[in-house]
């Protein structure tokens, strides 16, 4: 024997002896792997023809127009170049849609879309800011109904939504804190409440974003046709402009969106406290100013002054809150520290808000302002202070333009908390993955096209919009405080007993507003809202369900390389060769191509003509006999004139008998150079895939047949 058969002979015996000479107890077996095959070497270069007339093709590099990066053995990186279509008409596409949203931004870039904490206010504080544009006029709204002597009880509601938004800021801290990680209520209650709680919270969050938009884009219309009248007809119209042009903003990139939207955010800041403060100073010295009795104004009623009124009233300034807990949900887009940027972001916003409610309520009161059908209590404001002059119309653009941006919020938050539900498969799966600008486009889209559906409805008229809309936020409120009291407890962290109170007393505080705004608004259209939640609950139990079992019937989860081994090779034991099916209306060089392919995966193949014309058939059966004499030719006949069903029948007759059996069904597709050209062929390609789609054991396979001259 050589040395070498000496060696592996005792190699082997080692082996089996444990590993050492001499036997004995053995301590280890050393198992050669088979190294797995290696993938096949690609051309990365580009062939070029030389620059002289009749010079030979020569290869170089060229970096701009490589569309892919060898970055390792067998590693490659995707250039940029790699998303330039190759047909003109996808060329033009990617130019419109590159000036629009700008061009594609690579994951790298991610870490420079977080906010700065000035950026930040003017996302997140646009929401909550506006809404004291607003929330002083709804309380008269409700209060005018018992006469012009009871708009006076507008000040200590005030007072105590003002001390309400207090409250739940404190508790957010709390939660912005412990979840620095964003998500706000659905996070919250689905780690410390439960799968329903969640479900709930994920829901109220998602009826609380769309409600912001409609609410927000309704009420800066509201704006603009209080300064131009005439334009009150086209309110619907310009809503949903408004909408597209900030859904437009938003598939551009948080990071971009910002910048473009700052500017008006703090132009409004500076022109409405202005106006406050300019307001005051007056009231302060004495100055005796009497608005004018507005246009359109509200008729006053003679309804007692009910507790239940004021309940209402109460209910109605509650739109306030809106727009506290859109910091805690976008922590995340925050620069480092995120959840100390958060929380100062989040104090200057609600600083800002509650200057500007208590200072309007304050200035409607002293100047005898009556509400309007078709000027908004700011605008009689500005009126009263400045006349009808520059001043008047710059504080009605800046009150407009926020109330538009104040959508804006919603498009920040939405398609993240979209991302977080769809990870945890509460939504489809599709809104977990960003769009070419790094934003979630597909939450972005859902959002807009969800509060145009509503502005639509509602005729974009913010009194009719506005009772759908507090409870879900107070739903989330309350949700989010008790899931932090169930943290604290189970977490005993540095400071928790306070913690546990602060939560424990803003859960019941937004509990009982809750209560309020659903029991005072339910006829007024609180229960659409409601009814919106449950539905949505229901349909993303669903998503969820289905997404648990298709888990469950796809095996995911295996762990160890022993199991998914097993199941491979169990499958690949099975899979004798497969029968493919060529179905067969002509005879053309498509087909041809079809067929030779088919043939090349399994020796299997079957041409089936589904026959409508018997003699027909029986020509196609001779020239395919002729031109393909290596695939059998089976001909089904349809006396009804059916094309699909009956290809069915035939393969539910196959698969009987030999049952379990995979069939392949590889279907001839001609591609035409020009998309409306489509229409004119691959019809029955396409009834044909829809149909078998759905097929057990069915595998489809399109062979294309590019049109070239």
């Amino acid at each position: 024997m050589s040395e070498s058969g000496q060696a592996e002979g005792e190699s082997a015996r080692q082996a089996e002896d444990g590993g050492r000479p001499g036997g004995g107890e053995p301590r280890f077996v050393r198992v050669r792997r088979r190294q797995a095959p290696s993938a096949p070497e690609v051309e990365i270069h580009q062939t070029v023809r030389g620059s002289k007339p009749g010079a030979p093709f020569i290869r170089r590099l060229r970096p701009g127009q490589q569309k892919l990066r060898r970055v390792g053995e067998g590693e490659f990186e995707a250039t940029r170049a790699a998303l330039t279509p190759d047909t003109r008409a996808g060329r033009l596409w990617a130019s419109v849609r590159g000036m629009l949203v700008g061009q594609p931004l690579a994951t790298a870039a991610l870490p420079e879309q977080r906010l700065s904490k000035l950026k930040a206010l003017a996302v997140y504080a646009s929401d909550n800011v506006s809404s004291a544009a607003y929330a002083t006029e709804e309380i008269l709204i409700i209060l005018v109904v018992a006469g012009t002597g009871a708009l006076s009880y507008s000040i200590p509601i005030t007072a105590a939504l003002v001390a309400l938004v207090v409250i739940v800021v404190t508790s957010y801290r709390q939660t912005i804190r412990a979840y620095p990680n964003g998500g706000g209520a659905y996070i919250v209650a689905t780690d410390n409440l439960g799968f329903v709680p969640g479900l709930v919270g994920g829901s109220a969050l998602l009826v609380d974003y769309v409600m912001t938009v409609a609410v927000s884009i309704a009420a800066g219309v509201a704006a603009i046709t209080s300064a131009a009248p005439g334009l009150y007809d086209f309110r619907v119209e310009i809503s949903i402009l408004c909408v597209a042009l900030i859904t437009l903003g938003n598939l551009r990139g948080i990071r971009e969106s910002a910048t473009i939207f700052a500017i008006p955010t703090y132009f409004f800041i500076l022109s409405f406290a202005f106006m406050i403060v300019v307001g005051l100073v007056r009231v302060v010295l004495g100055a005796d100013l009497r608005a004018e009795a507005p246009v359109n104004a509200l008729e006053q009623g003679g309804a007692a002054l009910t507790p239940f009124l004021l309940l209402r009233a109460f209910s109605s300034g509650a739109v306030a809150l809106t727009g506290i807990e859109a910091v805690a949900n976008g922590v995340p887009n925050f620069k480092p520290p995120e959840w100390r940027n958060a929380i100062n972001v989040q104090v200057w916003m609600v600083t800002i808000l509650a200057a500007f409610f208590i200072g309007t309520t304050i200035l409607a009161h002293q100047f005898g302002i009556v509400p309007s059908a078709t000027q908004t209590v700011d605008a009689q404001i500005a009126k009263t202070l400045f006349g009808e002059n520059i001043l008047f119309y710059l504080i009605q653009g800046g009150t407009m333009l926020i109330l538009i941006l104040a959508a804006n919020t919603a498009f920040a938050d939405l398609p993240v908390l979209s991302s977080v539900m769809a990870r945890d498969s509460k939504m489809p799966k599709q809104f977990m993955f960003r769009g070419e600008r790094l934003a979630f486009s597909n939450g972005i889209i859902l959002l807009g096209l969800a509060s145009s559906g509503i502005l639509i409805l509602f005729r974009a008229e913010t009194t009719r919009i506005i009772p759908l809309y507090a409870f879900g936020v107070f739903t989330a409120f309350t949700l989010s405080q008790f899931g932090m009291v169930v943290h604290w407890l189970r977490n005993h962290e540095p400071g928790w007993r306070r913690s546990l109170m602060i939560n424990g007393f803003g859960g019941l505080v937004t509990l009982v507003v809750a209560g309020i705004v659903g029991a005072t608004k339910f006829t007024h259209g609180a229960w659409i809202s409601m009814s919106i939640m449950g539905l949505l609950v229901l349909i993303l139990w669903r998503v969820h369900s289905h997404y648990k079992k298709a888990s469950r019937l796809l095996g995911q989860g295996l762990d160890g390389a022993g199991p998914v081994t097993q199941q491979y090779l169990s499958a690949a034991a099975g899979n004798a060769a497969q029968t493919v099916i060529i179905p067969v209306d002509e005879i053309n060089l498509a087909v041809l191509r079809t067929a030779a392919y088919a043939r090349s995966i399994s020796p299997n193949a079957i041409a089936v003509h589904v026959a409508v014309n018997r003699e027909d058939a029986e020509e196609l059966r001779r020239r395919w006999e002729y031109s393909v004499p290596d695939v059998p030719f089976v001909t089904v006949d349809s006396p009804y004139r059916s094309l699909v069903q009956p290809l069915l029948a035939y393969l539910d007759a196959l698969t009987r008998t030999r049952p379990g059996q995979m069939v392949t069904v590889v279907l001839p597709e001609f591609v035409p150079r020009w998309p409306w050209e489509r229409l004119l062929h691959n019809q029955l390609a396409l009834r044909l895939k829809k149909a078998l789609i759905t097929r057990p054991n069915t595998v489809i396979v399109d062979v294309p047949f590019h049109f070239q001259e």
